[in-house]
């Protein structure tokens, strides 16, 4: 009995154990604060212009005979020569139409001052986004408790996290 009293004792000498370099805390704190920027997206739309017609007689008010149409562009927006129809012939069958689409002018600017666009062109498609306010937008880290957020105006995001990780044996 007494020599299985002692090789137990002599293994349990030789057996590894547990210190604390094998248990590891780790605490995060973080913060995060954003406000959105404003943004715009613009297409320009082009000139354009459509007749069609069948039994008419057309005029563009000087030429007879004349089909009006775009002429020589100004900063992109073609000038219009419009046209006058008439039946052709009394008592027959006549149709008519045109149109016009003015394009977008290309002389359109956009200045941008401490990050605020003052005006925006407006184009055939323009789709706009307002900048965010951060107003009260505010973020405060402890070490003692959760991180803090308090909010702010439109377009802002305030996200506060703590994240906890504990190891035994690793």
């Amino acid at each position: 009995m007494k020599k299985l009293l002692l090789l137990a004792s002599s293994l349990f000498l030789f057996s590894p154990v547990a210190n604390a370099a094998e248990i590891t805390s780790r605490l995060t704190d973080s913060i995060q604060l954003t406000v959105d920027g404003a943004a715009s997206a613009a297409t320009r739309i082009g000139n354009s212009y459509s007749v069609s017609g069948n039994g008419v007689s057309t005029t563009d008010g000087t030429t007879s005979g004349v089909v009006g149409g775009l002429g020589a562009a100004t900063n992109g927006v073609n000038s219009f020569t419009s046209i006058t129809a008439s039946q052709a012939t009394d008592g027959s069958a006549f149709s008519f139409s045109q149109s016009y689409t003015a394009g977008d002018a290309d002389n359109a600017t956009t200045s941008v001052s401490s990050g605020v666009v003052g005006s925006l062109p407006l184009f055939g498609t323009t789709t706009t986004t307002s900048g965010g306010v951060a107003g009260t937008l505010a973020g405060t880290l402890s070490n003692t408790g959760v991180p803090t957020v308090t909010a702010g105006g439109a377009g802002t995001t305030a996200i506060g996290q703590r994240s906890i990780e504990l190891s035994v044996f690793k």
